[in-house]
């Protein structure tokens, strides 16, 4: 069991955040929700809320939490390219990346909405959004395996990827997040029925 922080640690950072610079930090610009699968397990998968920002218009990478509440726990990383930079990897390369096409015209990855913002008009953010991810590719590695109930993170990083059909999906997996996040993948899923679907190299989501 973790020690809780201490009044002196409250204290220090309290003052860091007056006093230093976070800017790699306070370049996130996106908090996106959805599942990722283990590469060495597909029937295992995990939440995961990223933050990202944005390095250029084809490279964007995110800090993956398991929630997004103030104590949540780093458990990842996740880099996103675009088709362009993906055409230039190797073939071994290649087979680490996964695609997005499924996550998005299913309505599992999400733009969950700050409070007090209409729900309309943040959908329409939220699906502006989808029209850039669906097109990227993701690598991700997790360090701490939450699901397995590990209090630190253990072992060697894990390869993830994500669902590509919703056969894959566990039974009633969107169903408690949806209403704890007060929405419908469903009705998202109809929203982005225009979202033109990209081609999938043949070598990701191996």
């Amino acid at each position: 069991m973790s020690t809780p922080l201490s009044t002196k640690n409250k204290v220090l950072e309290t003052g860091a955040l007056l006093a230093q610079n976070f800017a790699p930090v306070n370049a996130v610009c996106a908090h996106l929700n959805a599942f990722h699968v283990y590469s060495s397990d597909p029937h295992r998968c995990v939440e995961a809320n990223h933050y990202c920002s944005h390095i250029s218009e084809d490279v964007r990478q995110c800090l993956i939490y398991d929630t997004p509440q103030p104590n949540a726990r780093l458990i990842g990383v996740e880099y996103m390219i675009s088709p362009k930079l993906y055409a230039t990897l190797d073939a071994s390369e290649r087979k680490l990346w996964h695609s997005h096409v499924f996550e998005v015209k299913s309505g599992m990855l999400i733009m969950p909405g700050p409070a007090g913002v209409p729900t309309a008009g943040w959908e329409v953010a939220e699906t502006k959004e989808m029209e850039e991810v669906i097109g990227l590719y993701g690598k991700t590695y997790h360090f701490w395996q939450v699901d397995r109930g590990d209090k630190l993170p253990l072992g060697e990083p894990e390869l993830m990827g994500s669902f590509t059909s919703e056969e894959q999906v566990p039974k009633g997996l969107l169903k408690e997040r949806d209403e704890r996040y007060g929405i419908s993948s469903e009705q998202k899923k109809e929203k982005r029925g225009y979202i033109e679907e990209p081609e999938i190299q043949s070598d990701a989501d191996q």
